[in-house]
């Protein structure tokens, strides 16, 4: 499959069998770290990776990431750049692409990255916005498929991840989004539980609510944390405020009281059910110190394959 010279802005723009595409070569430079075989894929090539939201994980896991694919990464703060100061961000694009092979962008507007892609004439990555997280998405199905893949004995590689229900609990934000988006196309089936007042975009759900009815999915969305995690493989959530909402936090615990993941809701997924949250984490807010750190909490796991995730989707972009 060749997706070279692709923007990765939102999985609206792939298919399912191209997302799993990218989780199973994610799967593969992950192995082939392990066994210490060399993977140059991006030998001499460069990535600009521009920062107007703070990340640990996605700025570590890129840099290291590209090194290891034998590039090099160059961190560009706001502060760094002309478009800092005003400079028209089809302009910043333009320039960055005469120098560069690939840009990645971790902003708040998903207009922005949009913008971007439309003036660059490298690949552009998005590595979050307010709207989508689809790098993110990448890595929580390499860690699914390596938890859950030995359930589906006979199938189809390709076919593990199907059937599987994944339930999100917690606020309706660029993770409800990309998850439904990424799950339902894989072949998952979705429960998004939120506050009436916290619910995801509405366009993004009716277009979900498509995906699942052309790949005969079951997808929910509801306020009752207990109907959606009743018989889950996957329990996933996220912090209540994301960055930018810190002055929401008090305001949001109180409204999010009752979508706390407890030891007893975690008891309604199935037996061997997993624990998914794509960090930061609050304990005592949206899941307990238990639950976080549970025996079936994969978080960390999680963690590690953002960067097996990131490399994937360089390899498969800008290779």
């Amino acid at each position: 499959m060749n997706l070279k010279g692709r923007d990765f802005l939102t999985l609206r723009d792939f298919t399912g069998e191209e997302i799993q595409y990218i989780v199973d070569l994610g799967l593969d430079l992950k192995d082939k770290l392990k066994k210490g075989i060399p993977h140059p894929y991006l030998q001499g090539k460069s990535l600009a990776m521009i920062f107007q939201k703070s990340s640990t994980r996605t700025r570590v896991s890129f840099e290291v990431g590209m090194y290891q694919l034998g590039g090099q990464a160059l961190f560009l703060s706001t502060r760094d750049l002309q478009i800092g100061r005003g400079e028209p961000v089809q302009d910043t694009a333009r320039v960055l692409s005469r120098y560069v092979d690939g840009i990645l962008i971790r902003t708040y507007e998903q207009a922005e990255v949009e913008a971007f892609a439309k003036y660059a004439d490298v690949p552009v990555i998005n590595g979050l916005t307010d709207t989508y997280h689809p790098t993110q998405i990448i890595a929580d199905l390499i860690t699914i498929k390596e938890q859950k893949g030995d359930l589906m004995t006979i199938r189809e590689k390709f076919a593990v991840l199907e059937g599987l229900k994944m339930c999100y609990i917690g606020d309706g934000n660029n993770m409800a989004h990309s998850l439904a988006i990424g799950m339902l196309k894989c072949g998952l089936n979705i429960g998004i539980a939120t506050p009436d007042a916290y619910q995801p975009d509405a366009e993004i759900m009716a277009y979900a609510k498509g995906i699942a009815a052309e790949n005969g999915c079951e997808f929910v969305l509801t306020n009752d944390p207990k109907a959606v995690v009743k018989n889950a493989d996957v329990v996933y959530t996220d912090t209540w405020a994301s960055m930018g909402q810190e002055d929401e936090k008090e305001a949001r615990a109180k409204a999010f009281a009752g979508y706390t993941i407890d030891a007893d809701l975690f008891a309604l997924a199935t037996s061997d059910a997993i624990f998914m949250h794509c960090l930061p984490a609050y304990r005592g807010y949206e899941m307990t110190e238990d639950v976080l750190e549970h025996e079936r909490s994969v978080v960390f796991d999680e963690a590690e394959n953002r960067m097996h995730a990131h490399k994937a989707i360089m390899a498969a972009i800008m290779a």
